[in-house]
């Protein structure tokens, strides 16, 4: 049986992508909480400025712990909250780090040893991914 084009659920609609780029932590920080559909986006903002902005990387390091980030699939085994702490690790300013570390040691044990096995190493501290 063929599926007419009319038979299948339409998708909700976005609208225009917000202009992460000039919002503040807190907006993107609450666009993440509030699981708006752009809360990919300002993620991925917020993890950009986390190299030169400690407010960045401890929002961050926060949001990484919500049951929705942590359910939240970009691909495979990866999770929008194993994304946020993977570019806390990739900073690699000293805050960064540190919070990285507490995030990572948030998550359930399973997930921290799926995340390990993701980065190839054996412990969180080996950890030195690079984000292109």
């Amino acid at each position: 049986m063929t599926a007419v084009p009319g038979d299948l659920p339409s998708l909700p609609r976005r609208g225009p992508a917000p202009a992460v780029d000039r919002m503040s932590n807190a907006e993107l920080a609450r666009m993440v909480e509030a699981e708006h559909p752009y809360r990919g986006k300002a993620l991925f903002e917020l993890s950009d400025r986390i190299a030169i902005d400690n407010d960045a990387a401890t929002k961050v390091a926060m949001l990484t712990r919500l049951t929705s980030l942590r359910r939240a699939r970009l691909f495979d085994r990866v999770s929008l909250a194993w994304s946020g702490i993977i570019a806390l690790l990739a900073a690699e300013t000293e805050h960064s780090r540190e919070v990285a570390y507490e995030a990572f040691g948030a998550l359930d044990v399973e997930e921290q040893r799926d995340m390990l096995d993701y980065l190839e190493v054996t412990t969180i501290e080996e950890a030195h991914p690079r984000i292109a």
